[in-house]
């Protein structure tokens, strides 16, 4: 079966995007082929996997360093305990190799490295190149990447780079920092010329959405270059004036309507949570889409997610995928309803406070 063909299977967005970039950069061929010969290879695994009772996520993110060289306001790394002093030492490049030994025996298939900064870990890229045949997804600030992290990227073809941006230059530098919009844009200009494909993440709130909804923001964004998009909305790590700057129910439709409408009609790959949960049942988390491995080595149900019941340097990724805390929150599914927010966990504190107690979670700042 062709190339296409085989990306139509898996999602027929991502063939209108991917296909034009692997045909323009014949590079990719070889990596694609690879790609989806390991992509057909973990279905079957994690079939294997759920007939032995284990339900193993096809994602896995990593949050590889607590070191950030931004101090963006409102970070989540920093709220959910991520960056805190209070971490045990951070895992060296040995133990992620040997946890993404461990999901890539089990069935997953992509690994999301985010932070801190990931381009502030020492040998990040190399230890990518090491699994040519797993997908790596890079969320950065943009500002940290390297001349020699370019031309390792340059041979790279299973590596996607996420850029973080808040909206125009003025969103982005309040937020993130002066100059750090432009240091984006350069980035991502850098990226393209090195044939290296790239995307954008940002932060739905009530201040950006509606700037966001103009199909200008996208067209622009598209010139440069830029093939993927993550949207993710805001979600309020405690129960705060900062509850304000969720979208309400009549902006969540209006923005997810514009999604529907970019995906339609832009070459650009799009994701949108928690609007693309809904199809999926509800939240994702805790082993039904993907897990979170703090730089640690706890073993989360997501990224803003403090709770863990198994750090992966003393036990095994699949008995952590395994434990009785993440199958209580997969198979309660009133657990997984988001019921306004765009989060599922957020919607249940009080639940969550008795699901500590019951499984002895504990908060990973106190690891």
């Amino acid at each position: 079966m062709s190339i296409r063909k085989n990306i139509k299977l898996v999602d027929p967005n991502m063939a209108k995007v991917f296909i034009p970039w692997v045909l323009r950069h014949p590079s990719y061929l070889i990596t694609t082929r690879k790609l989806i010969k390991s992509f057909k290879n973990t279905v079957e695994l994690c079939k294997k996997a759920k007939e032995e009772g284990l339900k193993v996520p096809p994602f896995l993110i990593l949050s590889i360093t607590k070191q950030c060289n931004l101090h963006c306001a409102g970070c989540y790394a920093a709220t959910a305990g991520t960056l805190s002093i209070k971490t045990e030492k951070q895992l060296n490049t040995d133990a992620w190799r040997k946890i993404i030994k461990e999901g890539n025996e089990l069935g997953v298939f992509c690994y999301v490295i985010a932070g801190g900064e990931p381009f502030m870990f020492p040998n990040l890229l190399d230890l990518c190149s090491e699994f040519k045949d797993r997908g790596f997804i890079i969320f950065t600030n943009g500002t940290a990447i390297k001349e020699t992290d370019y031309e390792k990227l340059k041979k790279l073809k299973n590596i996607a780079i996420i850029v973080s941006i808040e909206g125009g230059k003025e969103e982005t530098d309040s937020r993130r920092g002066a100059g750090v919009y432009e240091k984006v844009l350069k980035t991502i200009h850098r990226l393209n010329k090195i044939g290296t494909i790239n995307g954008i993440s940002v932060t739905i709130n009530g201040m950006n959405y509606k700037q966001w909804m103009e199909p200008s923001m996208i067209d622009f964004l598209i010139k440069k270059g830029v093939r993927i998009g993550f949207f993710l909305e805001y979600i309020p790590t405690k129960h705060d004036i900062t509850e304000s700057l969720m979208l309400t129910e009549e902006e969540r439709t209006a923005f997810r309507n514009q999604i529907l409408n970019y995906r339609a009609n832009k070459k650009i790959y799009l994701i949108h949570s928690p609007g693309d949960e809904e199809y999926m049942g509800g939240c994702v988390s805790a082993g039904r889409g993907f897990a979170h491995v703090t730089p640690s080595g706890a073993l989360t149900p997501c990224p803003v997610s403090s709770m863990t019941t198994h750090n992966l340097t003393k036990s095994s990724l699949r008995e952590g995928l395994a434990s009785d805390f993440f199958k209580y929150i997969r198979e309660n599914e009133h657990l997984l309803e988001t019921e306004g927010s765009p989060c599922a966990l957020f919607s249940h504190q009080e639940e969550l406070a008795l699901i500590a107690s019951k499984f002895k979670v504990s908060k990973v700042s106190t690891l």
